[in-house]
């Protein structure tokens, strides 16, 4: 069964899907350890940790299907993975979607930002005509054949032209072809049960920790209507803050001793990636 399919089943389930972020194999597995039934590819994440860059669009295909490569090779979860803007014009989707279906990706995002695109909580954003959106998802369409991929289509147009017509949008690009709808950065409770309310297709939350949505409890997220809820940044900026604490204190103090509470030993490392099991299969190759 392909992973598009896998996802497929979990979103028929009476609950709501829910879905870290992931930005590195360790990050996968450590998701799937939790008992998380799929995780979530944060272009955001990949930029900061591929390239140091912030998410403004600076990340190119080829860094993202490396990167998704690694993970997708270190977990069988399902995985949602984030393409911006489809890296280009309607043949650059077909080429983008073409690849990700080569990486049994389960479900690909594409969103209606101009390019170069930026983080969805982000101010300056500017979005394509419907046209040009209706025309990525078409491609999308095409290219996903009978892989079982299923198109996240998302929508920053809040910001940019209000509620009213991101929900028109969304209602158009569901029509187009997309599977799960994604309104970007509601920042009320009306606007979230609306969007529930008034698109009848899936509909994916975004948890941002400081963002410009009501942080709320995925129950909470359930009552409302939302079927998925990302939490893409929440392992990015617990390890990026944990080890800035460790430096610190290795600068300050020529040691690390007084972070070792909040750190995994050596064995229990070695566990997490499965050490003890690789070493077992290169001895059964050597006997």
């Amino acid at each position: 069964m392909s992973k598009g399919k896998s996802l497929r089943k979990l979103l028929e389930k009476p609950e709501i899907l829910m879905v870290p972020g992931v930005f590195n194999p360790l990050c996968a597995i450590l998701a799937e350890r939790a008992g998380f039934n799929s995780v979530y590819v944060t272009g955001y994440g990949l930029s900061a940790d591929v390239t140091g860059y912030p998410d403004i669009g600076l990340m190119t295909m080829k860094e993202m299907t490396d990167a998704i490569n690694n993970i997708a090779s270190a977990t069988e979860l399902p995985i949602i993975a984030d393409a911006d803007t489809g890296f280009g014009g309607p043949l650059n989707v077909v080429r983008t979607v073409k690849e990700y279906v080569k990486l049994d990706v389960a479900a690909i995002q594409i969103e209606d930002q101009q390019f170069p695109k930026r983080c969805g909580h982000m101010e300056g954003k500017a979005i394509v005509p419907v046209s040009e959106m209706v025309a990525r998802i078409k491609a999308a369409d095409y290219a996903r054949e009978g892989s079982g991929l299923l198109i996240v289509a998302r929508t920053d147009s809040i910001a940019v032209e209000g509620i009213d017509r991101a929900i028109e949008r969304a209602n158009i690009y569901r029509e187009a072809g997309a599977d799960i709808t994604f309104v970007e950065a509601p920042q009320s409770l009306e606007e979230m049960k609306r969007i529930c309310d008034e698109i009848p297709c899936p509909q994916l939350a975004n948890m941002i920790e400081g963002g410009k949505t009501p942080f709320l409890t995925a129950k909470e997220l359930y009552d409302i209507g939302f079927k998925i809820v990302i939490y893409p940044l929440s392992a990015l900026y617990a390890s990026a803050h944990i080890v800035n604490k460790v430096y610190e204190s290795l600068k300050k103090d020529g040691t690390t001793e007084n972070c070792r509470k909040d750190m995994f030993s050596f064995s229990e490392f070695n566990e997490i990636v499965n050490l003890a099991g690789y070493r077992e299969l290169e001895n059964g190759f050597l006997k």
